[in-house]
């Protein structure tokens, strides 16, 4: 056994194993691709900063606490319209609860729509996602601002579009459930000789509920917030009342009606936790 020199390799013989084993020396082109990808990815950090001018912060310090001390300190309270507060947030949770309800209603029936097994034909299935695409990429203040413009300002605005935005979510998690269920389960019984509709009752629904009632619920919280911000732009409700007190400088009476909301999502967060419990049971990890 010889051991081996480094004197005795030759240029030729680096230059016969480069030309055998070329990607054992690393590939130029490659690392040409990453050098080029993190300069684009600093270079456009860099801009980022320049452009969002963070130095504006330190400039308005002493107007942003100004405005913070104006929202922690409350004053002349018995001179607040409470009925006027506690009726818009009712209206806030009305929409989101109505808003959630005829989604989840019609995406159940879409969700089907949408499923590669429940339909084959493709150009149905494929019409029908694209369809939902559009109803999910375009954002719910979008479509609120449309529905003011077309039934006015009102909970009705508002109701239509959380509806349209909750078709669209809740339609495409229903049809990805539907598409993993067991299919021994809807085999047995179509083996039974059941129509369609029973099928559906027998062998997809007993499957699909709990991730059905966990996606709705979960809807309904994520809805209630969105009708809060639909109320900025005309779509009744709370949001509303925020836009209206905020545009008079009545930044307390916009921290007490946000206060009053967390309570209300907080509340709607575990009356969904209870329901889900009745319904689904707890599941270890």
């Amino acid at each position: 056994m010889t051991a081996l020199c480094f004197a005795d390799i030759t240029d030729a013989d680096v230059r016969a194993v480069r030309q055998s084993h070329p990607l054992a020396f690393g590939d130029p082109l490659m690392r040409l691709v990453r050098i080029a990808t993190w300069s684009i990815a600093i270079g456009y950090l860099l801009y980022s900063f320049h452009l969002f001018e963070f130095a504006k912060i330190f400039d308005s310090s002493e107007r942003a606490w100004r405005l913070v001390s104006r929202i922690f300190y409350w004053q002349d309270m018995a001179s607040w319209h409470y009925s006027q507060i506690y009726v818009g947030i009712a209206q806030t949770i009305a929409m989101a609860f109505l808003g959630t309800f005829l989604g989840t209603i019609f995406a159940l029936a879409i969700g089907f729509l949408a499923a590669k097994n429940t339909m084959p034909i493709g150009v149905i299935r494929h019409g029908v996602r694209r369809l939902l695409d559009i109803f999910r990429g375009i954002d719910g203040v979008v479509w609120g601002l449309v529905f003011v413009r077309a039934v006015g300002l009102g909970p009705l605005a508002g109701v239509l579009a959380i509806w349209i935005s909750d078709i669209g979510n809740l339609s495409k998690l229903y049809s990805e459930a539907i598409e993993n269920i067991d299919r021994k389960q809807v085999e047995g019984v179509r083996a039974t000789g059941a129509d369609p509709a029973r099928i559906i009752r027998y062998g997809y629904l007993p499957q699909i509920f709990p991730v059905f009632l966990s996606l709705s619920l979960y809807s309904f919280e994520s809805s209630t917030r969105s009708a809060t911000i639909l109320g900025l732009v005309g779509a009744g409700g709370v949001g509303m009342i925020i836009i209206e007190r905020f545009r008079a400088g009545m930044f307390d009476q916009v921290a007490f009606v946000v206060l009053n909301i967390l309570v209300v999502i907080a509340v709607i967060d575990w009356g969904s936790g209870m329901i889900r419990k009745r319904f689904i049971g707890e599941r270890g990890h």
